[in-house]
């Protein structure tokens, strides 16, 4: 049996529907308390995510699965990369980008 993981991105509506198109699992959002509770179904260990993007900075700590940032649609900050860079450092535990 093969294993399939998945990758969602998870932010607000204008942000991840471009995500849509690239066969990714999206998730928009509209507040904070919507975001958290999609996070938690979506992070349930039969879920199977392997990659989840997420526009919110609140999330940039969290270990496991790994959580990576996307700009929103007023730019970016340059968080995501740092994120990207720390999460597959962690992964495999050096940087490879």
């Amino acid at each position: 049996m093969i294993l399939m993981f998945k990758i969602g991105v998870l932010g607000g509506r204008e942000t991840v529907m471009g995500f849509k198109a690239l066969g990714l699992d999206t998730y928009p959002v509209d507040d904070l308390e919507e975001a958290r509770h999609v996070l938690r179904e979506i992070t349930r260990e039969e879920e199977q995510y392997a990659i989840i993007y997420v526009e919110i900075d609140k999330f940039k700590d969290v270990p496991t699965p790994a959580i990576i940032l996307i700009p929103g649609r007023d730019g970016s900050l340059g968080m995501g990369l740092q994120a990207l860079n720390s999460a597959v450092e962690r992964a495999v535990g050096t940087n490879i980008l």
